[in-house]
């Protein structure tokens, strides 16, 4: 087993996880409960990356994160083919199926709720976090371990612009990839086996929360 690889690939998923928590919760609420110019816009460029091909997604924030890009020069920024790049692939690539679900979630709360709240005094922030999320949590935790999973397996963005460098940006698709290229197989097995395993248990995972709601 690739143990560095491994952890870093277990480093990167937590990181990403967060950020997509923290970006795409507002952003589901939003799609599930605004309507405004521009919404359809949003929900395409928010889902683009589901369709895109990892390696289109890669070059896209090869050009954004690179030094062609004025802000990232004006800022001294330099984050190429470093595990930091690779929590940004990651993030990318698992934001939409958390978004997805989680709107899905949000938009099923019955606003009846909501309102019964907000006639008791309920500020909408309180309304958010004492009926819409309790409501919807098992839908935002299936979103969570959806997100999770793809950006555990990212593979290809995460190439384009963290690179493959062992022992720094390699993560575990990343050592799949190496090993097979160098015919370890067996190595390649474990590896292999190992991704498999938990990306059954976190469908698994998923599959139960769906059937509880």
């Amino acid at each position: 087993m690739n143990w560095h690889a491994l952890w870093l690939s277990l480093r990167v998923t937590a990181l990403a996880t967060l950020v997509i928590v923290a970006a795409g919760l507002p952003l589901a609420f939003v799609l599930a409960r605004r309507s405004f110019r521009g919404r359809t816009a949003l929900e395409v460029l928010t889902t683009l990356p589901l369709v895109l091909p990892p390696s289109v997604t890669g070059y896209y924030l090869l050009r954004a994160l690179g030094r062609d890009n004025p802000l990232m020069r004006e800022l001294g920024l330099n984050v190429l083919f470093t595990w930091q790049a690779a929590v940004i692939a990651a993030t990318v690539v698992g934001l939409p199926l958390f978004v997805q679900a989680a709107r899905a979630a949000i938009a099923s709360v019955d606003p009846a709720l909501e309102n019964a709240a907000r006639t008791l005094g309920s500020s909408e922030l309180e309304v958010m976090w004492r009926v819409t999320l309790p409501l919807a949590r098992r839908g935002l935790l299936a979103g969570v371990l959806l997100a999770a999973a793809r950006a555990l397996g990212e593979f290809g963005a995460t190439l384009m612009v963290a690179g493959n460098i062992p022992g720094r940006t390699q993560t575990l698709p990343l050592a799949v990839y190496d090993a097979v290229l160098n015919r370890q197989y067996a190595l390649a097995n474990r590896m292999v086996l190992l991704m498999t395993a938990l990306a059954l248990l976190s469908l698994w995972a998923v599959r139960r929360l769906e059937r509880g709601r």
